[in-house]
């Protein structure tokens, strides 16, 4: 197995966790008699102290290496797995704020989640990167699947004993990789990105800003938003939910096949129109199961393009400040995204179930108007063959 398809295992397994736990830690929640605005207010805080991880772990990575600091992250997730297990109110707390519990986000390594981008971009040349992407995208997407059919049949608690158990597995993973050697000047101190990257940098923030206020408002509470409209529990929401991230690892590998023969804006802008129209048809789904069909739809559509739009944002610099660029994507993308879920549970609360929607989907237009403007000239976006006729980088030398 090569390095590269051992970080897109390790997130193959995060991602069971993470779908069981979309599914049934909201749900679980409500059960110990959290109301809306509490949980809402709950995945709020664990996505504002994620940020601030974030915002030190993608840039540090660049100076001190990927591994050190991933072994960090999942120590953090076994910590977490513990304390949920204890299952008080105060540590259910603590564990979701270390561990990013019932966030949407497709076994990737949360806070850490642009260490593990740049170290995969690390270990994957240039013109394989954005296949290299959408194979763990996808493999996220089907972790996700399989977590979402083990909420339906599993309690949550042994769920907790999974992730203490996958986060084990994952430390041990992380410590058979290889680092990529460092320049010992980017040790010291970091090479600041040239003037047109740091534009590049600033239309992609601002892309991803409209995008995270969009997604914020509908993805943390979706199980949330099912069982209070249609009266349905983990049993039916859990195959919904597994269904729409299993269609999602299909189309995340079409995806990047499709976007090495068109260019990566005609595959995402088209496919995320689609996921658009069913985003604001399904607030007003008649019943359970069109609203389940939609769900899978959108889901197919909006998270198929994940991993394209991954490679491209890690392209838009050299390698030097891969982490620090795959923070600015990441953090541009959550920090609109905490004020989201307690907007929507409030809504929510106060009877207002296609509020959240209908505005996640003016969101979610703006940005692609913004998405297709800022990169329609990008050379790493053009189709494979136009791309290796720009600038190629190369794979750094492995220590």
């Amino acid at each position: 197995m090569r390095e590269a398809d051992r970080l897109v295992l390790l997130r193959l397994l995060r991602a069971i966790v993470q779908g069981a736990l979309v599914v049934d830690f909201a749900l679980y929640l409500r059960g110990l008699d959290w109301d809306g605005r509490s949980i809402g207010m709950l995945l709020a805080s664990s996505l504002a102290v994620g940020l601030a991880m974030t915002a030190v772990a993608g840039p540090l990575s660049d100076r001190i290496g990927r591994r050190g600091l991933m072994l960090g992250f999942h120590a953090l997730l076994a910590l977490a797995a513990v304390l949920a297990l204890v299952a008080d109110d105060f540590t259910l707390v603590v564990a979701a704020i270390l561990a990013q519990y019932g966030r949407s986000s497709n076994g990737s390594a949360g806070p850490f989640g642009p260490v593990e981008q740049a170290w995969l971009a690390d270990l994957t040349p240039a013109p394989a990167r954005r296949r290299q992407f959408a194979r763990n995208s996808a493999a996220g997407f089907l972790g996700m699947a399989i977590g979402g059919l083990l909420a339906a049949i599993t309690p949550v608690r042994m769920v907790f004993l999974v992730a203490l158990l996958t986060s084990l597995v994952g430390a041990a993973l992380v410590a058979r990789l290889p680092d990529p050697t460092r320049p010992a000047a980017t040790r010291r101190k970091p090479e600041p990105p040239s003037p047109a990257e740091r534009q590049k940098l600033r239309r992609l923030a601002f892309a991803n800003t409209l995008l995270g206020l969009g997604t914020g408002l509908t993805g943390p509470l979706l199980a949330y938003w099912f069982a209070v409209r249609f009266g349905h529990g983990p049993a039916s929401i859990g195959p919904v939910i597994a269904a729409s991230f299993a269609a999602a690892a299909g189309a995340s590998i079409l995806a990047g096949r499709m976007a090495e023969r068109l260019g990566t804006l005609p595959v995402v802008v088209g496919m995320r129109l689609a996921g658009l129209a069913m985003l604001l048809a399904l607030p007003f789904a008649p019943g359970f199961a069109t609203a389940a069909a939609l769900t899978v739809l959108r889901s197919l559509c909006n998270r198929g393009t994940n991993g394209t739009r991954q490679a491209l944002s890690v392209s838009l610099v050299g390698e030097t400040r891969r982490g620090a660029a795959a923070a600015i994507n990441t953090l541009s993308l959550a920090l609109p995204r905490v004020a989201g879920p307690a907007i929507a549970g409030a809504l929510f609360e106060a009877g207002y179930l296609r509020a959240p929607f209908l505005l996640a989907a003016g969101f979610q237009a703006a940005y692609l108007a913004v998405y297709a403007w800022s990169f329609r000239n990008e050379p790493a976006a053009r189709p494979a063959a136009r791309a290796a006729g720009a600038t190629p980088t190369a794979a750094p030398r492995l220590g």
